[in-house]
């Protein structure tokens, strides 16, 4: 039986490229937590749990994580087989409540561990793969118009992104959707333009904008309303050609299901941090295609490990109607991996060495680890 012998988790604080403007927090940096698992045959796994603005936007934050894998879930992991990664996981899930980040970051280490050991890439020991490369959307998030679009022009120039995502929500509806209007008519032909605003509005501010949005060119909403308002989403998606997408809500298989039932959306946007690991990704996977609900593939904007491992899920997918937003390492100003991930043709090549197949290099992450 091969053990665990050390657990060790780190935060690095990681300058991004330029604010990051959502509705409910302004990044400047990203706190980026990696889970490291030392088995007793030398081997490293590694996992990402990294969330957004602290406690802005779920109830775990770096710090927590940090402490809860470290105190609660050390010794436990410690009396596992590295080898058996569902009985680590079941056995986790027994003894510790909710923390669905932490355990994401732990699955993810355990594969890394097992696929190196096997010599097989983590999508193999999810089923296999059916795509390598997967079409990335940008987000434009700066809140200035002029700087979007100048933006954008760049990196659909470089055949980087030809599908952006705009974060809006904190302005009032009109000025907002003004906003991403003119955008959208500057890439009209050129470009996809879907937008997404964080749960900030009501169901009559959700009904103006979808309409006007709708008028833009605009494809898609992400969570227009607040996570618990099912009803709302569906009402919304019934009402409008515009899809409406699932984000916060969505938290696991039994939340999907829960969704799916109420037809609370035309898309499930696949978090591997909210839905608590891989393989519950892969699950709510298979509830949206069940009930003939459309995939795109989100981000937590994880850095290399966490937008590894989510490209890894998302190969294994029969069809992602929405593409992804794998971008995150993109975002940051610094690289903690010792060969960057491969952006090219508008889209992420996922790696096909063993376990993520991606390692990250100590003495970079050790500039931006916080002490």
């Amino acid at each position: 039986m091969v053990r665990i012998e050390q657990v060790e988790v780190v935060i690095a604080d990681i300058p991004t490229i330029r604010p990051h403007v959502l509705a409910m927090a302004t990044m400047h940096s990203q706190a980026v937590v990696l889970v490291f698992l030392r088995r007793s045959d030398g081997i490293v796994g590694v996992g990402e749990a990294t969330t957004i603005g602290g406690l802005a936007y779920g109830e775990e934050s770096p710090e927590s994580i940090k402490i809860n894998v470290e105190t609660y879930f050390a010794p436990i992991l410690k009396s596992c087989d590295a080898d058996d990664a569902a009985s680590c996981m079941a056995l986790l899930s027994r003894h510790i409540v909710g923390n669905r980040f932490a355990k994401c970051a732990v699955e993810t280490a355990l594969l890394d561990g097992l696929g190196q050991a096997c010599g097989l890439p983590v999508s193999d020991l999810l089923g296999g793969r059916r795509i390598d490369r997967l079409e990335v959307a940008w987000t434009l998030a700066s809140g200035d118009t002029a700087t979007d679009i100048e933006e954008g022009e760049r990196v659909l120039e470089a055949r980087r992104h030809r599908h952006f995502k705009l974060k809006i929500g904190k302005r009032d509806v009109a000025a907002d959707c003004a906003h991403v209007g003119a955008i959208a008519r500057a890439f009209e032909g050129r470009a996809s333009v879907r937008v997404d605003v964080n749960q900030a509005w009501t169901r009559d501010h959700a009904e103006q904008g979808a309409a006007l949005l709708q008028d833009s060119g605009v494809v898609l909403i992400e969570p227009p309303l607040g996570k618990a308002d099912f009803e709302g989403m569906a009402e919304l998606a019934d009402r409008h050609e515009i899809a409406i997408m699932a984000d916060e809500a969505l938290i696991g298989p039994d939340s999907a299901r829960q969704l799916a039932k109420a037809r609370a959306g035309d898309a499930f946007s696949l978090k591997i941090t909210q839905s608590g690991g891989l393989v519950p990704t892969l699950q709510v996977a298979a509830i949206a295609e069940t009930a003939r609900i459309a995939l795109y593939g989100g981000t937590m904007l994880e850095g290399g490990i966490g937008t590894a491992a989510s490209a890894h899920v998302f190969a294994c997918l029969p069809d992602l109607v929405w593409h992804t937003e794998l971008f995150g390492p993109l975002l940051m100003t610094e690289e903690f991996l010792a060969e960057p991930l491969i952006y090219q043709d508008f889209g992420l090549i996922v790696p096909d060495g063993p376990g993520l197949g991606v390692r990250v290099d100590r003495n970079k992450l050790d500039r931006f680890r916080r002490h």
